[in-house]
């Protein structure tokens, strides 16, 4: 799955890596759970230092946002791509927790931007963003924060594109709606994205 498109974090990228690196090595229990036919869909890693939860299977619960009316969860890709996703890794340095659910709907666009408008406002001020990016490919400019405190979200520099990206909080705490016209309809994502730490991505 490409929901997220990482900018501006590469040390914290081999930081995160490197990281789960150890965690792996060092490793106390390792929980595969699988589904069916035999596919990975959950893994649970739990070390002394820390833990990594990887599910396929993401709640929408979990994004903090409802699902627009007669939508449907977009199905797995014929390369088996993934259309969900809920990633949690903690430590006592650092956590980060990215959930993200695609979705298509028969309804034009201008129609899910209004209902999700709406729905961000809870959030704070939603910022109404435009990129060339795919809906599923969600951009996060996560550079950490000053002793200010946590940045407020924004655009990308050149903010053009026809797939609409509204964004909700700050670098830290999240919520993102990328919806892309298909056909008549859209193709959208809901994502939540939290981080702890300094050196988190």
């Amino acid at each position: 799955m490409r929901i997220l498109s990482l900018q501006n974090a590469s040390s914290r990228l081999v930081l995160v890596l490197a990281f789960s690196a150890l965690l792996v090595l060092a490793a106390c229990s390792i929980n595969v759970k699988k589904d069916k036919t035999g596919t990975e869909k959950k893994v649970d890693i739990e070390t002394p230092v820390g833990g990594i939860h990887v599910s396929k299977d993401a709640d929408v619960r979990d994004v903090g946002l409802p699902v627009y009316p007669g939508a449907r969860v977009k199905e797995k890709a014929e390369n088996g791509e993934e259309k969900s996703a809920n990633v949690n890794i903690s430590s006592g340095l650092f956590g980060l927790k990215v959930v993200a659910i695609e979705y298509q709907s028969d309804d034009p666009p201008e129609k899910l931007i209004a209902f999700y408008k709406d729905q961000l406002k809870k959030y704070g001020n939603v910022l109404e963003c435009h990129t060339n990016k795919h809906g599923g490919d969600v951009e996060i400019n996560k550079t950490g924060h000053d002793s200010e405190g946590p940045k407020d979200v924004k655009c990308p520099s050149d903010n053009t594109g026809n797939t609409v990206e509204l964004k909700v909080g700050t670098e830290d705490n999240q919520h993102i709606v990328a919806i892309e016209p298909r056909g008549k309809g859209a193709d959208f994502a809901l994502v939540f994205v939290q981080t702890r730490g300094k050196e988190t991505i």
